[in-house]
C-alpha cells in the first residue's frame, strides 16, 4: 500500500458518470431497493448451495454484491462481513489492470492481497455488466477456497513471502468475451491439491456472479438505468446520514483501546506482537489509528490493509452504531455505510505491509481491531459496546494423502468461540464473533469425509467471566486421527483474556492440547505449520471465553441460581463470585435471600 494520509482511507468509491439523476417517488425506491437486497441475497443462496468445500457450502465463509464502475457497493449478502466489505477492493485491483478493456461474457478471477484481495485464499469473481451498450458495474463475489498450492495444504503460517502462500490470480481473465480460457483455468487447478473441490467452488463463483448480473439486468429493464441507479444513490446517502447522525452524536475526540497482544507470528515464540488502536471522532467522521501497532514479521501472519483492515473498520463502525437489535429503521448495508469510517496504519507493519511480505493469515489480527473499536468507545457508548469477545478466529487445515497416494484432502475448520457480555445482555456461547459470523460445520460433514472422529464438542467446562451480565463461553472440541494426519493452524490463544468492562471480570484464554488427558499430553502453540498428529492422536481446541459487563454482585440472584441450575456455575462460584448463598440441592435448589443480603452487603 501506497503513503497514506493520517487522516486515514475509507472502502467508499466515487460516484460514477454516466447517468442522469432523476427524481425516484417513496413507493419506488422501497421497490428497488428490496429488489436490490434480494438480489445479494439470491446470489449467495446459489454460491452455498454449489460450492463443494465445505467451509464455503457449510460454513457460508462467502460474500456477493453488486456494484457500480467506480466499485462503490450497492447491496451485499447477509454473510460474512469480511468478504463483502472487501469487494469494493478486489474491483479497484481489478480496474487498475482492465479498466477501459471489459467486455459482456467477461469473467474475472483476482485474489491479490496487495491490489485488493482480503487475502489469497479468498477467490474474488467478477462481471462486468453492461447495459445499453456500456460498462454500468460489477456483479461480484468472494469465497475461501480448500487450498490455493503454495508450501503447504490448506493454510500456511511460516513462509517467506507472498509468492510462497500460493497461485496469485491478478485481474485474470478466465472467459474473455464469453471465450472460457480451459487452458488457464486447468493450469491453475493443476497447481492446487483440492482440483476436484476448487474446480466445484469456482464454477459455483462464476453462478452466483452470472446470477446477479442477470437479476441487476432484468431490473434495469423494468425501471430504467437513471432510476435504478438514482434509488441506489438515495439509498446510499440514507445510509451515510444515518450513521453520520449516530457519529455525531459521539464527542468529538481520541479514545484509546486497553494495548493488548497477538501470541506470536507463528515462528518467533513467545515473542507477543502490539496492538494498539486509537478511534478519532472528529463531527461526523472516525478515524481508526493503527500507530503503534507492532512492524511487519517474517511470517505469512501480516494484514492486507486495503481488502482486510478497511472493511474491518468500516464494519465494526456499523455494527456498534447502527446495531439492527437497536435501530427501529432499516438501514440497508452499502457504499453509505463505508464513508465515515477511515482507518490509518503506517507502511512496514502488521496492519499495512510491504510488499512482498506474506499476508496470508490474517484474521486474528482483524477481530483483534473490531475487539479493540468496541473497547476504546465503551466509555462514550455504555448501552452499546461490549466486554472483550474471543477475538482470534481458530482456523486449522487438517490435511494428508488421500486414499489414492496421489492426491490431497485437504479440511479447514473454524472452531466457534464467543462474545462478550453487554450492558443488559449476557454474551453469546460458542459463536463466530466479529468478523468472521460464519456457521458451525456439523461434525458429521467431516466425520462422513475425512479419517477423523470427533470425541467431543461442547462449550468449555470452566465458568464464563462473572459480571452483571456473565461472559459468553466458548467451545471446546476434540478430534482423534484415524490416520497420520498434518495441521496447520493460524488462531490466537488470548494470551491476553479477553477484557472485561464496567467491573466485569476478564475472560479465559484458549488453547490447543495434543493427546489431552493421557501422558502423553503437550500444548502446542496456536499457530502452526504442518504439525504432523499421528493416527490414534487426539487433538483438543479450546476458544477464548468472553469478557463479564458490571458488578457481579449487581446479577439478579435468580439469574445466578439458573446458571448454577444450567450448569454455568458451582454453588461454590455463585457464592464468591455474586455473593448468592444457595441452599438446598438438586432441582430443590434455592437462593437464600438473607444470607445472599448479608454477603453482599458485607463485601
Amino acid at each position: 500500500m501506497t503513503a497514506l494520509d493520517p487522516a486515514g482511507v475509507s472502502l467508499a468509491g466515487p460516484r460514477p458518470a454516466g447517468f442522469t439523476p432523476v427524481d425516484v417517488d417513496p413507493i419506488t425506491l422501497r421497490v428497488i431497493g428490496g429488489a436490490l437486497n434480494s438480489i445479494a441475497k439470491e446470489m449467495a443462496q446459489i454460491l452455498y448451495r454449489m460450492a463443494y468445500s465445505s467451509l464455503i457450502r457449510e460454513s457460508e465463509d462467502l460474500g456477493a454484491g453488486l456494484f457500480d464502475v467506480n466499485g462503490r457497493e450497492l447491496c451485499e449478502s447477509d454473510s460474512t462481513p469480511m468478504h463483502c466489505g472487501s469487494i469494493p477492493a478486489y474491483i479497484r485491483g481489478i480496474n487498475r489492470k482492465l479498466a477501459g478493456t471489459y467486455r459482456p461474457g467477461d469473467v474475472i478471477l483476482h485474489n491479490h492481497p496487495y491490489h485488493g484481495a482480503a487475502h489469497s485464499p479468498d477467490y474474488g469473481i467478477m462481471i462486468p455488466i453492461f447495459f445499453g451498450g456500456r460498462h454500468i458495474g460489477f456483479a461480484g463475489c468472494t469465497g475461501h477456497v480448500s487450498d490455493i498450492g503454495g508450501n503447504f495444504p490448506g493454510l500456511c503460517m511460516d513462509v517467506v513471502d507472498v509468492w510462497a502462500e500460493g497461485k496469485l490470480m491478478d485481474a485474470v481473465k478466465i472467459y474473455d468475451a464469453g471465450v472460457r480460457n480451459t487452458a488457464l483455468i486447468q493450469h491453475i487447478l493443476d497447481n492446487v491439491r483440492t482440483p476436484e473441490q476448487n474446480a466445484g467452488d469456482l464454477e459455483a463463483l462464476i453462478a452466483c456472479s452470472r446470477l446477479g448480473e442477470r437479476r441487476f439486468l432484468e431490473l434495469l429493464e423494468r425501471y430504467g438505468y437513471d432510476t435504478v441507479m438514482s434509488a441506489a444513490d438515495k439509498w446510499m446517502d440514507y445510509s451515510e446520514d444515518m450513521l453520520r447522525r449516530r457519529i455525531g452524536d459521539i464527542p468529538d475526540g481520541v479514545y484509546e483501546a486497553p494495548v493488548s497482544y497477538l501470541d506470536d507470528d507463528g515462528k518467533n515464540r513467545d515473542v507477543p506482537l502490539k496492538v494498539s488502536v486509537r478511534v478519532r471522532i472528529e463531527g461526523s467522521d472516525v478515524v481508526v489509528d493503527l500507530t503503534g501497532s507492532n512492524d511487519q514479521v517474517p511470517t505469512a501472519f501480516n494484514v492486507p490493509f486495503e481488502g482486510s483492515v478497511l472493511p474491518t473498520v468500516a464494519s465494526a463502525v456499523r455494527t456498534l452504531l447502527l446495531d439492527e437489535a437497536l435501530t427501529e429503521e432499516f438501514v440497508p448495508q452499502n457504499d453509505g455505510c463505508f464513508r465515515p469510517a477511515k482507518a490509518y496504519a503506517p507502511e512496514g507493519t502488521l496492519f499495512n505491509p510491504d510488499f512482498p511480505a506474506s499476508c496470508f493469515a490474517r484474521f486474528s489480527q482483524i477481530n483483534r481491531i473490531f475487539d479493540s473499536i468496541n473497547l476504546a468507545l465503551a466509555e462514550v457508548l455504555p448501552d452499546r459496546a461490549v466486554a472483550g469477545s474471543s477475538a482470534a478466529l481458530c482456523a486449522i487445515a487438517y490435511s494428508g494423502l488421500a486414499d489414492d497416494g496421489q492426491s490431497y484432502w485437504v479440511y479447514i475448520e473454524i472452531n466457534e468461540g464467543s462474545y462478550g457480555a453487554r450492558n443488559g445482555k449476557d454474551g453469546l456461547d460458542c459463536v463466530d464473533s466479529l468478523m468472521a459470523n460464519t456457521r458451525n460445520n456439523p461434525i458429521e460433514e467431516l466425520e462422513l469425509n475425512h479419517a477423523m472422529i470427533a470425541e467431543r464438542y461442547e462449550l468449555r467446562d470452566e465458568p464464563p467471566a462473572p459480571g452483571r451480565y456473565r461472559g459468553g463461553l466458548g467451545s471446546v472440541r476434540k478430534w482423534k486421527m484415524l490416520t497420520d494426519t498434518f495441521i496447520g493452524s493460524e488462531a490466537d490463544n488470548r494470551t491476553d483474556p479477553p477484557k472485561g468492562l464496567a467491573g466485569g471480570h476478564d475472560g479465559r484464554a484458549g488453547s490447543f492440547t495434543r493427546n489431552a488427558g493421557t501422558d502423553r499430553e503437550e500444548p502446542l502453540y496456536s499457530k502452526v505449520t504442518q504439525e504432523k498428529c499421528a493416527a490414534g492422536d487426539t487433538l483438543e481446541i479450546k476458544l477464548p471465553s468472553g469478557g463479564g459487563y458490571g458488578n457481579p454482585f449487581e446479577r439478579e440472584a435468580a439469574q445466578v441460581l439458573d446458571d448454577v441450575l444450567d450448569d454455568y456455575l458451582s454453588v461454590e462460584d455463585a457464592r464468591e463470585h455474586y455473593g448468592v448463598v444457595l441452599i438446598g440441592s438438586g432441582a430443590a435448589l434455592s437462593v437464600d435471600e438473607a444470607a445472599t443480603a448479608r454477603l453482599r452487603a458485607a463485601i
